[in-house]
């Protein structure tokens, strides 16, 4: 098999804006099923980052928008895609269940072994990367939220939807103003995962039944493209037929 060419830090990142303040970062040397969606969202006394891409290349240095105002990182869950730049950041928030991964991630609880493999890109991260010591950088939380809780950026109001089930500390953000909803990787339109090492089908069957009522206009999920309300209602009601519910 050639060896993959290697990217520049500057190409690592590509962003482009999605509507309501929010912008969507992407990896896009990184294959879609592995690359997690990063979400900026802009708000009026501070703004809020929902995960933070793999973390092989610094997001603060490559991506300007992420330093311009205060910023509160909030990790939707702890798997390596999601959280490997919230060390970068200040303020960093996840939910209780999940708090001593992100303090002390490891290859293992972050599930970088088995995934993390040359064969997940299409181009290298740049020198010194290595995919056999790639590690996540321990980015303790300093805000640890459970379910209600609310993420306050002054003039929008992101509630907290505990969402068990890929993992223990899965984290939904609602917006009820706007109807949008960052699922993480509880939902998302592609084949979701139920067993890693710390899943639980029983609460992932209580999750989709709880946000199958939710009033969502436009999903953001953790992977794959945004979907309408309609659309969401549609895979959770597939999902949980498929699980004979």
């Amino acid at each position: 098999m050639a060896e993959l060419p290697r990217a520049t830090a500057e190409a690592w990142y590509e962003t482009r804006t999605v509507g309501d303040d929010v912008t969507f970062i992407s990896e896009p040397f990184i294959l879609e099923f592995y690359r997690c969606n990063i979400w900026h969202v802009r708000g009026r006394d501070k703004d809020m980052l929902v995960d933070s891409g793999m973390g092989v290349v610094s997001l603060r240095q490559q991506v300007p928008l992420v330093t311009e105002r205060p910023l509160e990182a909030v990790a939707s869950h702890t798997h390596f895609d999601h959280i490997g730049c919230h060390h970068e950041f200040d303020h960093r928030t996840v939910h209780r269940a999940e708090a001593e991964l992100l303090a002390e991630p490891t290859r293992a609880n972050t599930l970088a072994d088995p995934y993390v493999t040359d064969a997940i890109f299409t181009a290298l991260p740049p020198q010194p990367y290595l995919s056999t010591e790639y590690a996540v950088r321990r980015a303790p939380a300093t805000r640890i939220v459970e379910d209600g809780d609310v993420i306050d950026l002054g003039d929008r109001h992101f509630t907290v939807i505990h969402t068990p089930g890929h993992s223990p500390g899965g984290i939904a953000l609602f917006e009820a103003a706007t109807g949008i909803l960052f699922s993480g990787d509880i939902l998302y339109d592609g084949p979701l995962i139920e067993d890693t090492y710390h899943s639980d089908l029983g609460d992932y069957i209580a999750s989709m039944e709880r946000l199958l009522d939710l009033p969502v206009r436009l999903v953001h999920g953790g992977h794959f493209p945004s979907f309408s309300g309609e659309r969401y209602r549609s895979l959770i009601r597939d999902w949980l037929a498929a699980h004979d519910r």
